[in-house]
């Protein structure tokens, strides 16, 4: 059995205030051709369908249009929810779609498989979505369940148990945080902190493959446990990170080969630093023009209008930071201890700016300009 292993689409998610929805569409219908080409027979969708609980219209849209092209493809959809999902909202019309797609989202049902059967008979596919201790522990009340763990670790001995029942090949899905993977800072934004979410990796022990989704970026916590990682970049963070899923081929005893399957980069994410002139100006970030751009600039001192006069250049600048080069010893006086130390007005006007430019006095030009300012005036008000 051929299993194609996504995750995390985040249908509805912004890039810094720029819609996603046609540059997603893209690469779920590049993945559409992989399943034709590859002849899959599962697609597993391991949570975080939606980005929100709310999506907008056109979510369910692109949704709708993009699982009809995979069950026109061949394949057979295995679909769960994730902590950016409403599982009722992604969940409630299951019982009315196509035979091909199966969409799993109750809790109180993880031990109950969606059995798909292959010339090498059936292989179970148990849906676990995203877990909140607080919000399943009411369906198992002899269980203690304060943690991810707990609740995990309960859900796939339910798992377990059921399958020495049933027996065949099986596939858990899981949208979890496990245990050694590398998050992505600012991405994965609604990891807990203090190891209350963290799962071990044992907890999936007794199934032939694990396809897990939370963190976006593909990993391999073993060869029968991973992470796939979501088909878009969506921070910064992420653009060294490939995208794509992995083909895991089955055979009749459960052991499994598995290949990364790459999916196309609709516009690369590049992030620039130097001085504002060579952003504005230098031939070496011609290349850089097209692509997303978090721009750094290293000025000493604040510039104006930085991301209008950026995105003259890059268009699709989407952040601006001032990244001084050189950070200054920040002065024990306060403002006021400037002021009062000040013993002229040129030494007045100084202590100002360093004290808005975060310890930038006056350049020597500016110093110039305002030594003959200074003078001018000091010589209007001799003369009256």
């Amino acid at each position: 059995m051929r299993i194609l292993h996504t995750s995390d689409w985040h249908i509805g998610r912004t890039f810094h205030g720029h819609s996603t929805l046609a540059a997603l569409r893209a690469v779920l219908f590049e993945m559409v051709d992989q399943v034709r080409e590859r002849h899959v027979d599962v697609v597993i969708v391991a949570g975080d369908v939606f980005d929100s609980a709310a999506p907008a219209a056109s979510c369910y849209e692109l949704l709708t249009e993009t699982l009809a092209a995979l069950t026109d493809a061949g394949a057979r959809v295995v679909m769960t929810s994730g902590n950016h999902d409403s599982a009722a909202r992604l969940g409630f019309q299951a019982r009315l779609l196509r035979q091909e797609i199966a969409v799993r989202t109750d809790p109180a049902f993880v031990d109950s498989p969606i059995t798909i059967e292959d010339a090498d008979g059936p292989v179970q596919f148990y849906c676990i979505p995203f877990l909140e201790p607080a919000l399943v522990r009411h369906l198992w009340p002899d269980v203690e369940v304060r943690t991810h763990e707990q609740a995990l670790t309960h859900a796939m001995n339910l798992v377990r148990a059921d399958l020495a029942q049933r027996g065949g090949r099986s596939v858990a899905i899981s949208h979890c945080f496990t245990a050694g993977v590398e998050a992505t800072v600012g991405v994965e934004r609604d990891i807990q902190q203090g190891g209350l979410d963290v799962v071990p990796l044992s907890v999936f022990d007794g199934v032939d493959y694990a396809a897990l989704g939370h963190i976006h970026g593909r990993q391999q916590l073993s060869p029968r446990v991973r992470y796939s990682g979501a088909p878009l970049h969506y921070s910064f963070g992420e653009a060294d990170k490939p995208r794509g899923s992995w083909l895991v081929e089955m055979d009749a005893a459960g052991e499994t080969s598995v290949e990364w399957l790459p999916l196309a980069v609709p516009r690369r994410l590049t992030t620039l630093r130097a001085p504002l002139d060579e952003l504005l100006g230098d031939a070496r970030f011609n290349t850089d023009e097209q692509s997303w751009v978090a721009a750094e600039y290293t000025d000493a001192a604040p510039q104006p209008d930085t991301m209008r006069r950026l995105q003259s250049r890059f268009q699709w600048c989407a952040s601006v930071a001032h990244v001084p080069a050189v950070t200054r010893e920040k002065s024990e006086l306060t403002y006021s201890g400037r002021v009062r130390a000040a013993r002229s007005d040129l030494e007045l006007v100084d202590a100002f700016l360093s004290h808005v430019r975060e310890g930038e006095g006056a350049s020597d030009a500016e110093s110039e300009i305002l030594r003959n300012t200074l003078g001018e005036q000091a010589a209007a008000e001799a003369s009256k």
